[in-house]
């Protein structure tokens, strides 16, 4: 059943997205009635988070929150499909990397990088960064249950030249481009739910108490990686333009814990600035934070 199910996905897919994106966003229209509307996709979850995440909001501030949310959300299912049929040079003109002297600097000086970013605007087009930058770059990811999607997936995010590795082999891809002397830049969306038995780090994230992975900070501490922060921004409709900032180019340097205390905190802040883009349907705060027994 599952087999059949992707392949009916698959042949729909390949042929709807033969289509313009400006005739997607058509269909993207529509798919936003359906999911807030008609669905309600998830409703009761993006309502509660934002309810909870935005206290001083009035209930019509939130409503109108919620409905960019979806009408976002429904344009972004449309741009990742579209990567099925998008040359690199059609990709390169909507997802663009701003600051480049940084990471031109920082490989230069033969660093490598963790980059923290986030389910916030269109996170998979992060696939068409490797086109524009000098490191190799490598994403972590969880391998989806469904094989046949999962391999959909994988093959649509290692598109245009991004290694895509389980959080398990990250350690053994680094240390492999290291002995080939190749720099390396290690994606982490640091914004997803660590599970309750994880040794996570707990700190107040807009208004809630809320788990964070260690992991990229264990990984640029081991390494002594230069750590920056990617911040996806909109600038229109189907165009995209990533800001990367310094967070500390010696990590052995900081306070621990300190760099995902700060990520935390410069998350939080493109949050409230653009709360719509940020991926509301998911149940981020579905765990609390582990009773220490004396």
């Amino acid at each position: 059943m599952k087999r059949a199910g992707y392949y009916i996905f698959f042949v729909f897919n390949y042929v709807i997205t033969l289509l313009p994106l400006r005739v997607l966003y058509l269909f993207s229209d529509l798919l936003y009635l359906l999911l807030y509307y008609v669905i309600k996709y998830r409703r009761n979850v993006v309502e509660t988070n934002l309810r909870n995440s935005f206290p001083e909001k009035s209930a019509d501030e939130l409503s109108g929150i919620a409905r960019r949310f979806y009408r976002h959300l429904s344009d972004m299912m449309a741009e990742t499909l579209k990567a099925t049929h998008m040359s690199p040079k059609e990709i390169a003109k909507r997802f663009t990397v701003g600051n480049r002297a940084l990471l031109d600097h920082l490989y230069s000086e033969g660093r490598d990088i963790v980059a923290l970013t986030s389910h916030y605007n269109n996170w998979e087009w992060l696939s068409a960064m490797p086109m524009d930058v000098p490191h190799k770059f490598i994403t972590i990811y969880k391998p989806l249950k469904n094989k046949y999607f999962d391999q959909f997936i994988f093959k649509l995010r290692s598109k245009y030249g991004l290694v895509v590795t389980p959080m398990h082999q990250i350690v053994r891809d680094l240390v492999k481009c290291r002995s080939e002397n190749v720099r390396t830049l290690s994606g982490f969306v640091g914004d997803q739910t660590p599970p309750p038995n994880e040794n996570a780090y707990w700190t107040t994230f807009l208004n809630q108490e809320t788990g964070f992975y260690r992991g990229a900070e264990k990984v640029a501490l081991k390494y002594d990686m230069a750590v920056i922060f990617m911040n996806i921004v909109k600038v229109k409709r189907g165009y995209y333009n990533i800001e990367c900032e310094l967070m500390t180019e010696h990590p052995r340097e900081e306070a621990p814990d300190s760099i995902i205390s700060r990520y935390a905190e410069m998350l939080e802040e493109v949050i409230r600035e653009k709360p719509e883009y940020w991926l509301w349907s998911h149940r981020r705060w579905k765990h609390k934070r582990p009773v220490k027994n004396d």
